[in-house]
């Protein structure tokens, strides 16, 4: 730095004028840099966690998905079988009633295979003792679709399981359970698609609304060429009024309504529907002498074999 600009200044001032360009130069040096700092420690971040962070989400995703029915497509764990009951259009029942295919829902940790081929599942074969409850003869409907009609599927194996009037599986260890067979059965179709069991209303369970599972087969052989599986309901003022009944009543009433089940609210495992998938899946119930008669309708797509 030439002397000749401060020429007459005192050497104090220069000095305070020297330290003060000195002082703002370095300043804005250290500003630059830590800016620049910020840029590369920003970018290094990012690029560090951009993996992490993909499987972090997966995580949680595969995590859901345990628990719950994705919204749209095929999940990865149907099988060829599974897939291929899914019908996505609809069908003539007669001129003037028209079914949809019925939707998909989760399986559910309790099923069991190879149950007894009954209509009354009321029972327990280990021991002869009968459920207790407000009885309910479930009859079912199954049929194809043929071109826009309906077509009764008959030979079909139609297995359903559910709880008793407090809540408990048959069957399940961890309900002390184990070795007994009670609300569980299957049935083959008749000539009309038809399959009837006499069981009883069911009951709750934490963290559910009631239902009741249902699974339909059809082998060749030994080979399951066609599975399809979901999950039946009743209306929640039902459910309400059963429980206000003996036996049901020591159980106390349903915690929560059909609205509010994690299962009903999603789509279906097989993505025809993205939400609220449970509303196709409501019982037709009527009130007869001792207790209730319901019915429902499953369509599915049996021509893909």
């Amino acid at each position: 730095m030439s002397l000749t600009k401060f020429k007459g200044t005192k050497p104090c001032t220069f000095i305070v004028l020297h330290r003060l360009r000195m002082s703002k130069q370095i300043s804005r040096a250290l500003t630059v840099s830590l800016f620049s700092l910020v840029l590369v420690l920003t970018y290094v971040k990012i690029d560090s966690m951009a993996n992490p962070l993909g499987q972090v989400v997966n995580a949680l995703s595969d995590e859901v998905m345990s628990i719950r029915p994705v919204q749209f497509g095929f999940l990865s764990e149907l099988s060829p079988s599974e897939k291929a009951a899914s019908a996505s259009g609809s069908c003539a029942l007669t001129p003037s009633i028209k079914l949809n295919g019925t939707p998909q829902q989760t399986e559910g940790p309790y099923f069991v295979d190879k149950m007894p081929n009954r209509s009354d599942i009321r029972s327990d074969s280990s021991d002869g003792s009968v459920k207790k409850g407000i009885p309910l003869l479930l009859i079912t409907h199954v049929y194809d679709v043929d071109n826009g009609t309906c077509v009764p599927l008959s030979g079909a194996k139609v297995d359903i399981w559910h709880t008793d009037s407090q809540g408990v599986y048959s069957a399940v260890k961890d309900m002390g359970t184990s070795g007994r067979n009670f609300l569980r059965g299957y049935q083959v179709t008749d000539s009309n698609g038809t399959a009837e069991f006499t069981t009883i209303y069911p009951g709750w369970y934490e963290g559910r609304t009631i239902h009741i599972h249902d699974k339909v087969r059809v082998f060749n052989g030994s080979e399951t060429i066609l599975e399809w599986t979901s999950q039946l309901y009743f209306n929640n003022s039902m459910n309400q009024l059963v429980h206000k009944q003996a036996p049901y009543s020591n159980h106390g009433p349903p915690q929560i309504t059909n609205e509010d089940d994690i299962v009903y609210s999603q789509g279906s495992v097989d993505g025809l529907i993205d939400r609220n998938s449970g509303e196709r899946l409501i019982v037709n119930l009527t009130k007869d002498s001792v207790g209730y008669i319901g019915e429902f309708n499953i369509v599915l797509n049996a021509d893909k074999k």
